[in-house]
């Protein structure tokens, strides 16, 4: 079964139609498996870089701060533990990745309900292709302002036009990538997708 979508060009006009495989594009919206995704993605983004002092490593003298008996306060033997001021972190955060497994079904399943999700809320768009004659940002900017994109994600083939990345470039709220990039994230941060027709080849081929 496949789900009829009209094609329009940069100029938004008519460009013919394509043929949409449901088994791609018409799956139901399930929003957990959307959410595992989205996390997984997240998780793996995460730089890890994040380190706090132990004992070992907090700057400071050795020296025992008062005597062991006799003051009536609890006894202590250094300045760097974590009970003083500018002390050690116990059990605090240290460098490690957050990633973790997630299976390739599930990330599979993730991205065809994704493009899904945006058919069926008929913000997907087709496009003939996403070719400039040259990268000039202001042209590009009017063009997408005609066809009343505010925030659009837009997939191309296995390569992207240079000089629609380089215009595309310093537009807030536009981002462009190659079929292969396509992620469940970038899809559902933006409002509108845009894939065009090498980009839907490429995607039925890669997903089926």
């Amino acid at each position: 079964m496949t789900i009829k979508a009209k094609v329009i060009d940069l100029g938004a006009k008519a460009a013919g139609d394509v043929d949409l495989d449901e088994a791609v594009f018409g799956l139901p919206v399930r929003k957990d498996i959307l959410h595992r995704v989205v996390r997984w993605q997240l998780a793996k983004r995460r730089a890890g870089t994040h380190n706090t002092k132990t004992i070992a490593y907090v700057q400071g003298t050795g020296k025992k701060p008062f005597k062991q008996k006799g003051t009536g306060r609890a006894r202590q033997g250094s300045l760097r533990s974590p009970q003083f001021r500018g002390g050690a972190v116990i059990f605090g955060p240290h460098p490690r990745d957050h990633g973790y497994a997630l299976p390739k079904k599930v990330r599979r399943l993730g991205l065809k309900t994704a493009l899904s999700a945006k058919q069926a809320e008929g913000k997907l768009i087709v496009l003939k292709d996403a070719k400039l004659g040259d990268a000039k940002t202001g042209s590009l900017a009017k063009q997408l302002d005609k066809l009343g994109w505010k925030s659009v994600l837009i997939i191309d083939g296995p390569e992207v036009d240079e000089n629609f990345a380089l215009a595309s470039a310093n537009l807030q709220n536009v981002d462009v990538l190659p079929q292969q990039g396509a992620n469940v994230y970038d899809i559902l941060r933006r409002e509108t997708l845009v894939l065009t027709t090498s980009a839907v080849e490429a995607l039925e081929a890669r997903l089926k």
